[in-house]
């Protein structure tokens, strides 16, 4: 008896996924975690207008959503100043990346990203058999001269920068950033991932108009909106791109309870600006913290803060695994230098309350176990 007859392509990658979820983790030490601060997830939780939608929507779950998503795209469209033709929904940043690659990437095609950047994309890239070219951060930042000029020598489909960035929680400002784009090469399509942007700093938002072919730019509602679970992401692009998706997308891949309560969060601008006052304090709260233990913390244009251990990555791996073994769940950049951090997202003071009571033990235990 035979299996399935794979593509060349899936027999040579390897089994792996970008990020092992916490849930899994909690399966593997047969207990909860305490502290949930490892995903960039929003604790704070989505809109209570979004709960209610959601949980009105839930009744009528018996039917598809939308397969066009057609008033959340023309909501997103008022919101950006743009024409519903600019909009395309999809289940999260991940899913609309995926589909991105399916469209463009063919085996062989060059993609340019930074060394250590958001895992998924490259995830999406190897699916698809691109080869990645990969840049180095310069002071915990995406450099995006280098990422322009290697997308020019190798003549890539893509070239991916994430502004605010993931897992440093850097960012730079709009004119670097439109700077970027009038230098993208010819036949070379720039994504810019503004998942964290609303968090971000006034000026760091990029001006682009909504029918320039040389970019596409993501956007989510799982972070500043809370609504991570209920898988909801956006782009916007010209409309010839926003189209073409329309061939490979799941067009009925989109939940109604999520589609009306993404639409209710856009509407409640009241709890958009209460959440950018409790991920901001929240923020500072973290920076206490990793102070209050003799260590640094970046400053973060995001809903997440990059501590610097003050030491290499194998001593930050082992905070990480002691911090796991007190119930806190956090996560760290993959790639050096930079995998001398360990990220912790914000949270409900609980939450960091349990991470400020398990971080110095943690600390302690991972210099212990390093200096044997």
């Amino acid at each position: 008896m035979t299996g399935p007859r794979y593509t060349k392509l899936i027999e040579s990658l390897p089994a792996t996924v970008p990020f092992v979820g916490p849930e899994e983790q909690e399966r593997r030490a047969g207990r909860p975690f305490a502290a949930r601060l490892g995903a960039n997830e929003n604790g704070f939780g989505p809109s209570p207008r979004a709960i209610a939608a959601m949980a009105a929507a839930a009744g009528e779950v018996w039917k598809y959503g939308d397969s066009t998503s057609f008033e959340l795209r023309a909501a997103i469209a008022e919101h950006h100043g743009v024409a519903v033709e600019n909009v395309l929904v999809g289940e999260g940043i991940d899913g609309l990346l995926g589909y991105l690659c399916r469209l463009v990437i063919e085996p062989g095609d060059a993609v340019v990203t930074s060394d250590g950047a958001y895992p998924t994309f490259n995830y999406h890239v190897a699916g698809f058999g691109g080869v990645l070219h990969k840049v180095p951060y310069v002071a915990d930042r995406e450099d995006p001269q280098s990422l322009i000029a290697t997308a020019a020598e190798t003549q890539a489909k893509l070239v991916y920068i994430a502004n605010p960035d993931n897992p440093m929680g850097t960012h730079h400002p709009r004119e670097a950033i439109e700077a970027m784009i009038e230098a993208v090469p010819e036949g070379t399509l720039m994504v810019l991932d503004e998942a964290y942007v609303e968090f971000a700093p006034e000026g760091t938002e990029a001006r682009i108009a909504a029918d320039d072919p040389r970019v596409i730019r993501m956007r989510t509602f799982s972070k500043a909106h809370g609504m991570a679970g209920a898988r909801v992401g956006y782009a916007l692009a010209a409309p010839g791109l926003i189209a073409a998706f329309d061939k490979i997308r799941n067009h009925f891949g989109m939940c109604r309870i999520s589609q009306e309560g993404a639409l209710a969060a856009l509407q409640d601008k009241t709890w958009q600006a209460y959440m950018r006052l409790l991920v901001a304090g929240a923020r500072d709260r973290i920076t206490t913290i990793a102070q209050e233990n003799g260590l640094s913390a970046l400053p973060s244009a995001t809903n997440f803060v990059a501590i610097d251990s003050g030491q290499d990555g194998e001593f930050a791996r082992a905070v990480l695994a002691e911090l796991g073994a007190r119930g806190i769940f956090v996560r760290m950049p993959f790639v050096a230098p930079q995998d001398r951090c360990i990220r912790v997202s914000v949270g409900p003071d609980a939450e960091l309350d349990a991470f400020a009571a398990a971080l110095p033990d943690a600390l302690a235990a991972a210099r212990a176990k390093l200096s044997r």
